[in-house]
């Protein structure tokens, strides 16, 4: 079985809040290509060189 992926490179940063936080805004380009949207939540694994964003949870859905 043979899987592709495709690297996105953005820039981190600092809030300014003195929190230690940082900001990483995601093109809305990747995020519609991953089906992700405002409220989902993330996992955030270090790697080597890189930090890979993995989909934990869907925000729910606002109810009618």
């Amino acid at each position: 079985m043979t899987t592709t992926s495709e690297s996105w490179r953005v820039v981190c940063q600092d809030p300014g809040d003195g929190s230690g936080d940082l900001i990483v805004e995601l093109p809305s380009e990747l995020l519609e290509q991953l089906g992700w949207g405002l409220g989902d939540e993330l996992t955030v694994e270090a790697e080597e060189e890189n930090i890979c964003l993995k989909l934990k949870q869907r925000a729910e859905a606002p109810s009618s």
